[in-house]
């Protein structure tokens, strides 16, 4: 294995993987040992390969995708400048988008959008369901004992 599985790989050693496995130095397991690498890198290089014609390293290609399309972007911005009162879920209904509404959310900030957070209701005029029954917590044990009484097992004096 290489290292801490964690660091890339320099272009130099890919293209020596690459070119052992080409020039049948060995199998994909031995050209793996023989480099101290994962199987599993010598056939991603291999695979990269085919695919894309290029060894070099693909981080920026990796990592969570948008998930609203380009194509919405315009119209959002139309939609919400002609109707700035609408929630995420009406913009995404109004818009027949396939995402989810925190997706709207992320891509109205990406385009510097504001919108209306919720639908207009009432406030809540719901006040505090029971009164308070004064203090609760440790400050008002002492009072619920009797003067010289202890909560705790009292100790015999040592004898010394």
């Amino acid at each position: 294995m290489h290292g801490d599985g964690m660091k890339t790989l320099s272009l130099d050693l890919r293209e020596r993987i690459v070119g052992a496995y080409d020039e049948k130095q060995g199998t994909k397991e031995e050209i793996a040992r023989r480099f101290r690498v994962s199987l599993g890198m010598v056939k991603k290089l291999l695979q990269q390969r085919s695919k894309t014609q290029d060894l070099g390293d693909r981080h920026r290609f990796s990592g969570r995708k948008a998930k609203v399309l380009p194509i919405f972007r315009e119209r959002l911005e139309k939609l919400v400048a002609a109707e700035p009162d609408l929630t995420l879920a009406q913009i995404k209904a109004r818009l027949s988008m396939s995402c989810t509404v925190p997706a709207v959310h992320y891509a109205l900030l990406a385009l510097g959008l504001t919108y209306k957070k919720r639908r207009s209701t009432r406030p809540n005029k719901t006040g505090a369901m029971s009164p308070s029954l004064g203090n609760s917590g440790s400050r008002n044990k002492a009072a619920s004992r009797r003067a010289g009484s202890s909560s705790s097992t009292n100790r015999r004096p040592r004898q010394t």
